[in-house]
């Protein structure tokens, strides 16, 4: 019998054989592949408190069966790509729920009127992971960067709005 792979669940324990990627570089792999491919309303959440499973539960969503497919390839790619693995794709047949697992992470893919149903932020979104936006697309573009402690401040300042000087008159 071989040994169980990594993230497998073996007598109600997760083998931790190999070497798991960290979870701020799997976060950030894993929203930079949704970015890539336009997924909107991107939301990352640390469910560690909640489950021994996973640390992260990252939804987002796409359009159409054709793009939430190819979210969760770009998904599976980004993650292999950096040194990561990819235990299981669910979903991918039809479309309009795929679900990747990725060991520390887990990422839904949903079609807006699914993901609106079933609303897996109220599940597992008590403590939302900080993202910042990339751009002021309307696919809500995201970079996954790590929580803030309680105790954190941002460091950056807040942006001023420019001012707008009236033209002079002659």
């Amino acid at each position: 019998m071989s040994p169980p792979r990594c993230g497998t669940i073996f007598f109600n324990t997760i083998c931790t054989t190999g070497n798991p990627m960290d979870i701020r570089k799997l976060q950030r792999a894993i929203v930079d592949a949704l970015e890539d491919v336009k997924a909107q309303d991107i939301k990352v959440f640390n469910t560690s408190h909640l489950t021994g499973l996973f640390d992260r539960v990252i939804v987002a969503s796409g359009t159409s069966n054709r793009q939430t497919k190819a979210l969760a390839s770009s998904v599976r790619e980004k993650v292999k790509e950096n040194g990561g693995e990819v235990i299981s794709t669910e979903g991918e047949d039809v479309g309009e729920w795929v679900l990747v697992d990725c060991g520390d992470a887990v990422v839904h893919i949903l079609q807006p009127a699914l993901r609106q149903y079933y609303n897996l932020e109220e599940i597992w979104g008590d403590k939302p992971v900080r993202i910042k936006l990339t751009s002021s697309s309307p696919f809500g573009g995201a970079r996954a960067s790590e929580p803030l402690d309680e105790d954190e401040e941002d460091d950056e300042p807040a942006a001023k709005p420019a001012r707008k000087t009236p033209a002079r008159r002659r």
